[in-house]
């Protein structure tokens, strides 16, 4: 199994963790993974067994997602774009994957089709052809302008194979945030949630050493003002008295983290620019607080860890915020308005955190292994 897997992330590093979860589990079935990425460059990433191409570097500008700029913060053009198109076919003949895996095109990243529709029709015209497949979360982004659902829907009935939802089908199914779903259900499978590998549960002589609360904010770029609310809050709270973990994440402004590092040490916590084992950090604890990201729920979830959710809304984003209620809704957390955080409010949700029972819901997890079974099975099918 030959599997060639597009991310571009614009502000995080949510797509990629997920991506490497995948791969990784499609590199220990047996396969190849050539795994290619087209935001910014990620410090210390580790291939495990993958081959990791970095195109040359789009993010999201200061007009938002459709304002696309490269690393040094000039709009893109279209010389770099071609570039980055060349680049892509080129590895796409180098390859001859048996599965094109693209992930959230064309649900999302609809600015990247300068390069993905060149991708998809080189791809469809090899012989013999791979399967092209769309890799999407558990909550797509709700789109606010009129016919993209139809386009979407248009996209992927020409040009694509197949369709994995990253999601838990028991929890939520893709129709809640992408109404024409039916219209391609044959096409669509579940994998559940891409969750961790493994999460560590520490040894009981461990425990008096861990921390016993955990804020984290992803990759950092958003998020600083949960972790300021939440560090201002640790004295009012009835965790006060345990050790508190704050990590900031790679991509927090440096200015930011300054504050947020100088906060963290005059209120008694720990800081972090990075965790390499988060998951196992959160088994230990027994309150995460965060936003709503994919993989920071996925890990919460995973580690059966009580949670304060403050879902990123700016520019009116709704995925995080269906997440925390959704989750809230369940029992399993307690949801906070990215609006309305503050110290007071923070320390109020955390003493009800506390007041629910360890997150121990059966939430299939098992999104990365079962990933790479799907991709299998597809190409069984088409090569028998």
């Amino acid at each position: 199994m030959r599997v060639l897997l597009y991310v571009q992330n614009l502000l995080g590093i949510g797509h990629i963790v997920r991506a490497l979860r995948i791969a990784e589990a499609i590199v220990e079935r047996g396969g190849t993974v050539d795994l290619v990425l087209g935001g910014a460059p990620v410090d210390g990433l580790d291939g495990n067994g993958m081959r990791i191409t970095q195109l040359e570097p789009i993010k999201a500008g200061p007009g938002g997602f459709s304002d696309l700029v490269g690393a040094d913060g000039r709009k893109v053009d279209a010389a770099f774009k071609a570039r980055r198109r060349d680049s892509l076919l080129g590895l796409l003949e180098a390859t001859r994957p048996d599965v094109v895996l693209i992930e959230a095109y064309p649900f999302g990243r609809r600015q990247m089709r300068f390069e993905l529709t060149p991708l998809i029709a080189r791809a469809r015209a090899l012989m013999p052809r791979p399967l092209i497949v769309s890799s999407i979360r558990d909550i797509l982004q709700e789109s606010r302008a009129p016919g993209r659902d139809a386009e979407t829907l248009g996209v992927l009935r020409a040009s694509f194979d197949h369709v994995i939802v990253h999601a838990d089908p028991a929890i939520v199914r893709l129709e809640a945030t992408f109404a024409p779903a039916a219209g391609f259900a044959g096409m669509t499978s579940y994998s559940g949630i891409v969750g961790p590998r493994r999460t560590t549960t520490p040894a009981p002589a461990d425990r008096g050493s861990a921390h016993g609360v955990v804020v984290s904010v992803g990759g950092g770029a958003v998020g600083a003002g949960v972790m300021r609310a939440a560090l201002q809050a640790k004295a009012a709270t009835r965790l006060a008295d345990r050790r508190w973990l704050a990590v900031t994440g790679p991509n927090m402004a440096s200015a930011q983290a300054a504050e947020i590092e100088a906060l963290a040490r005059a209120v008694g916590a720990d800081v972090a620019r990075f965790v390499e084992d988060l998951p196992g950090r959160l088994a230990s604890a027994e309150l995460s607080v965060s936003q709503a990201g994919y993989n920071t729920v996925a890990d919460t979830l995973a580690a059966g860890c009580r949670a304060v959710l403050v879902p990123f809304a700016a520019d009116g984003e709704t995925e995080q915020t269906r997440r925390a209620e959704l989750l809230e809704r369940m029992g399993l957390a307690v949801a906070v308005r990215e609006a309305d955080v503050s110290a007071e409010r923070m320390a109020l949700a955390i003493d009800r955190a506390m007041r629910l029972q360890p997150a121990r819901a059966s939430i299939d997890l098992n999104g990365a292994p079962r990933t790479a079974e799907i991709l299998a099975d597809l190409i069984a099918r088409q090569c028998p």
